[in-house]
């Protein structure tokens, strides 16, 4: 065997003539490939004005000095390009993005926590992300912590007709939705199969309106359907004081009759005689 098994650097051979040019060969071999940065991964036609020394990783559809090099390490020695072919687990430092890039035997990719500059395109935590959850994670819990302060989750949408919403799903089927779903209207709905979605309760920007149970709210409080109001019986009436003015009740009384409720700040009165209780 004339060359080593991993780098193909030559070896001196027995009673070989100028020894001196296989070593130094070699020598220049490892100059260009050992402790790898590169100064560009994605040009594809060489500099006008190399300086000795200069490594790329030649770009995608390489040309002039470059052609047929596509991914291999370009190295500028004794005023020519030499070309190395990159083997699976070779680490190049990427001076032009400050990356890191690994070759995993047929492209270079970028390795993971590199480089203040390095955005994947997806990331999967314990599961696949894809294309559309670029961001997917699959455990127990996420936490979200503050870094001495404040912390806030941000949710963008394009336009008002986009969505910006947390969904909750049952084995992938949406059960409940929060957010501004088709509008800026801040909105929680529901759904029993995850097609049909009903309205549970629906805030409107523009006057501070709230819905609940309709779309459309045209009250500061605006409940579609019947409403139901607690029951309580007279020895249990809640402190009139404590609860505020404008607390509504049933009160039950010992005859089971019911009658309206309301407290005025200092006592409960009735709604129909106006009479403290």
């Amino acid at each position: 065997m004339d060359f080593s098994t991993k780098l193909s650097l030559p070896y001196l051979l027995p009673n070989q003539a100028q020894k001196h040019v296989t070593l130094n060969d070699s020598l220049r071999r490892l100059d260009a490939i050992v402790q790898l940065s590169v100064i560009s991964a994605t040009q594809a036609t060489p500099p006008d004005d190399p300086a000795e020394g200069d490594r790329y990783v030649a770009g995608a559809n390489s040309d002039g000095d470059w052609i047929g090099a596509d991914g291999q390490v370009a190295a500028f020695q004794d005023g020519a390009w030499a070309f190395f072919t990159p083997q699976t687990g070779w680490l190049a430092w990427v001076e032009a993005q400050s990356e890191l890039l690994v070759f995993d035997g047929e492209a270079w990719l970028g390795a993971g926590g590199s480089g203040e500059t390095a955005s994947p395109s997806t990331l999967g935590i314990n599961a696949s992300a894809d294309t559309t959850n670029r961001l997917t994670v699959s455990s127990a819990a996420t936490l979200l912590n503050h870094e001495g302060a404040s912390h806030q989750l941000k949710i963008n949408k394009a336009s008002a007709a986009d969505s910006a919403s947390v969904l909750f799903q049952s084995n992938w089927s949406g059960r409940a939705e929060i957010g501004l779903t088709g509008s800026d209207d801040f909105l929680v709905k529901v759904s029993s199969d995850g097609q049909s979605f009903a309205p549970a309760l629906l805030a409107r920007p523009s006057n501070g309106f709230v819905g609940i149970g309709t779309w459309s709210p045209t009250a500061p409080l605006h409940v579609e359907g019947a409403i139901r109001i607690a029951v309580e019986m007279a020895e249990e009436l809640p402190d009139a004081v404590g609860v505020g003015a404008g607390t509504l009740l049933f009160l039950e009384h010992a005859d089971h009759s019911i009658e309206l409720v309301y407290s005025d700040g200092a006592a409960w009165r009735s709604v129909q005689s106006g009479s403290t209780l």
